[in-house]
């Protein structure tokens, strides 16, 4: 399987993943990972629906995501792996998928988390995640849109205190 972009953006699939971020990954097929959106069939459909066209979703749970990783029938989609927070890509990384770049769109604020950036809200779990995911040599990318400059989000969540 050839990962072609990572995302986490907890809104998923929408405007700028549709007409943006798709595009520019070239893959196949959008493998949304999240234990809690696979549980949820109404959100599970929207998400499906919400496809942009001729490409492929599909939602699953953190251990199908490792064992489709690791299936050889897979071994030549190109596949956009999209997140909803930095554990579950933590969780994938290690396991073995081969994740060298994970792209930070959007995690909305919430009570328990600081905001990073406009777009960027975390807590200390999610900034643990993240450190470790750079530990392992993950790149954190931290852009909007594909037209901003890549800005490295350990610098970010350092200057937040974390």
């Amino acid at each position: 399987m050839e990962i072609k972009l990572s995302r986490i953006d907890d809104r998923l699939i929408h405007g700028q993943v549709v007409t943006v971020w798709a595009k520019e990954a070239e893959a196949g097929r959008i493998i949304v990972v999240s234990d809690e959106v696979d549980n949820d069939s109404i959100r599970k459909t929207l998400v499906k629906r919400a496809a942009p066209p001729g490409i492929k979703v599909n939602v699953v749970g953190l251990e199908k995501a490792i064992r489709v990783y690791n299936n050889p029938k897979y071994e030549k989609e190109t596949v956009f792996f999209l997140f909803t927070n930095p554990l579950e890509v933590l969780a994938l990384v290690e396991n073995g998928v081969l994740i060298k770049s994970i792209n930070i769109g959007g995690m909305q604020f919430k009570t328990g988390r600081t905001q990073i950036t406009k777009a960027v809200s975390v807590n200390k779990k999610e900034a643990e995640s993240f450190k470790k995911l750079a530990e392992l040599g993950v790149e954190l990318d931290l852009r909007s849109v594909v037209s901003d400059p890549k800005v490295d989000f350990s610098t970010k969540l350092k200057e937040a205190g974390f």
